[in-house]
């Protein structure tokens, strides 16, 4: 005898069911008889018995209002802060998108997103302090023990399901953010974690997280891990065909520099996929595109006073290449493209600042007969030197490579194929820090800065629970800052303002909200929420 659980794709209700297995000897082969025992309880995991007589059917056609609901039992909450997140996951979807995805789990997923969200860097084995303290979905403690086994029931198919769900939400007009971070972990079990240039210099071997930020909506809906040994620019072609399995065809993609090579253009362009990436000032094609308007480039026409440089915008074509296996050619063609440059004063005066510093060093290196492998390159390219047995080592600067190397100073470019003016590109690539804060969220405010599970289940399962809590961050970030909330309160305040508000229950009564202040009430308005009310 087992017990089965079944959920009713329409009502969202799981069933349990007891299940017998027995020989039929008329048919001679092994058979299994369930019968109803009742439906498990969403908030507490029990189940409910029923007689099972048409109780099914007309739970199937009940339509549950949205609200609270009587209590069993006399108890007093921290409500402000969840019932926040609980309007913020309406108002997104992500509690709708969660119960389509994990039917059985969704209340578990929510509960350890918002104690992520709430409390500040803690680690989960402090959920249970929490839970008893504050109104949230689950409604009552999940163990390390529980945890470990919801992050590893996480699959991969439901997570693309929410991704999906999620990603048609946003609106497919807006740029998307593109970019990748490190994650330092110990663990010798996990097979993407290697060694690998660590963006943050940590010593430990590392995984990569890419993750797509919506520059509009300021919202994530997409991450994807991956081995910690993989440069930036090898993972563009792979997003490129996760967004088509997702289904989204319209992409517009800001990325840094870090992700330019000719291979990605080229496969963006094969896409018909619109793009702004940063470019190195060393491509030859891009100075040559410089050197054309460097003359009149510091023109008063050409100055912006809001972000004080100059910016200018070049018409060119990029000589698109596409490998045909199935036709044993290769296709060339002439595409369109633009290359927007600008020239900042300050960071002219710090490059050459910086770079003046360098050449002093290497010429005391040389001098004094101290020279460093790594730096012989440089010696050939900005020196020359004499050696006599009267007047030992004589250095001269070569001036025409020290000032080829100086006319760049303080530019810096973007590439694009979709037409816009210099300051408005610039605008859409600077609002790509989206994706720095918000990996600044998940290593600091979410503890993912080093990664301590052991598993590669676990980890998974954990690193889209993260994710989830992060789509709450951002939301909150987001209307704080429209808002200007951001200027009277931090993160961290607004959230203790609310957090304060109780709930009270009674059994056969309905829930009762404590005190608001008008502060209190205008922080939910600020965050698009209609302040909690008694009924």
């Amino acid at each position: 005898m087992a017990i089965v659980y079944q959920t009713d794709k329409r009502s969202g209700i799981t069933y349990a069911y007891e299940s017998i297995s027995y020989w039929d000897k008329d048919k001679r082969q092994s058979r299994s008889k369930r019968t109803l025992i009742g439906r498990v309880d969403h908030n507490t995991g029990e189940i409910v018995s029923t007689d099972g007589r048409g109780r099914k059917s007309h739970e199937e056609h009940t339509v549950t209002k949205r609200g609270p609901v009587p209590s069993v039992q006399t108890s007093r909450y921290f409500y402000g802060a969840t019932y926040l997140l609980d309007e913020i996951g309406a108002n997104t979807g992500i509690t709708e998108d969660l119960k389509a995805c994990f039917p059985d789990k969704y209340h578990q997923i929510l509960s350890i997103a918002y104690y992520l969200v709430l409390e500040d860097n803690a680690p989960l084995y402090r959920f249970e302090k929490w839970s008893h303290l504050h109104k949230h979905p689950y409604g009552q403690n999940i163990t390390s023990q529980r945890s470990s086994d919801l992050f590893a029931s996480i699959t991969e198919d439901a997570k693309y399901k929410f991704f999906q769900l999620q990603g048609k939400r946003r609106t497919e007009k807006e740029f998307w953010a593109y970019d990748i971070t490190t994650i330092s972990s110990q663990s010798e079990l996990l097979r993407q974690v290697q060694y690998g240039w660590n963006k943050e210099s940590d010593p430990l071997p590392q995984l990569n997280l890419a993750l797509v930020f919506g520059e509009t909506s300021n919202l994530p809906f997409y991450y994807r891990k991956l081995a910690g040994n993989i440069p930036d620019s090898k993972t563009v072609r792979k997003l490129l065909a996760d967004l088509d399995v997702l289904g989204f065809s319209k992409v517009k993609l800001v990325m840094d520099r870090g992700f330019y090579s000719q291979e990605n253009i080229n496969a963006l362009l094969k896409n018909h996929l619109k793009f702004l990436v940063s470019v190195k000032m060393s491509l030859t094609f891009v100075r040559k595109e410089l050197d054309a308007i460097y003359d009149g480039f510091r023109s008063f026409e050409h100055y912006s006073e809001k972000y004080q440089l100059y910016g200018r915008t070049v018409r060119t074509t990029w000589h698109y290449t596409q490998h045909r296996p199935y036709k044993g050619d290769t296709l060339t063609q002439s595409r369109r493209i633009y290359i927007h440059f600008y020239y900042n004063i300050d960071r002219a005066a710090e490059d050459e600042k910086a770079f003046d510093r360098k050449l002093i060093n290497l010429r005391r290196e040389l001098e004094s007969g101290k020279r460093l492998p790594e730096h012989e390159k440089q010696y050939q390219t900005y020196f020359e030197t004499k050696t006599t047995p009267k007047r030992g080592t004589k250095v001269t600067v070569k001036e025409e490579a020290v000032n080829k190397a100086k006319r760049y100073f303080g530019f810096f470019a973007l590439m694009t194929n979709e037409t816009m003016d210099a300051i408005a590109a610039l605008e859409l690539y600077r609002n790509k820090d989206v994706v720095e804060k918000a990996f600044g969220n998940l290593k600091e405010r979410l503890n993912l800065r080093r990664t301590l599970v052991s598993s590669e289940q676990s980890l998974d399962g954990k690193l889209f629970v993260e994710f989830v809590a992060l789509v709450y961050l951002s939301y909150i970030k987001k209307q704080m800052q429209d808002t200007d909330l951001s200027k009277k309160y931090t993160l961290q305040g607004v959230l203790d303002q609310l957090d304060v508000i109780e709930c009270f229950e009674a059994p056969g009564k309905e829930p009762r909200i404590g005190e608001l202040l008008n502060k209190q009430k205008e922080i939910y308005e600020k965050l698009g929420v209609t302040p909690p009310a008694s009924l």
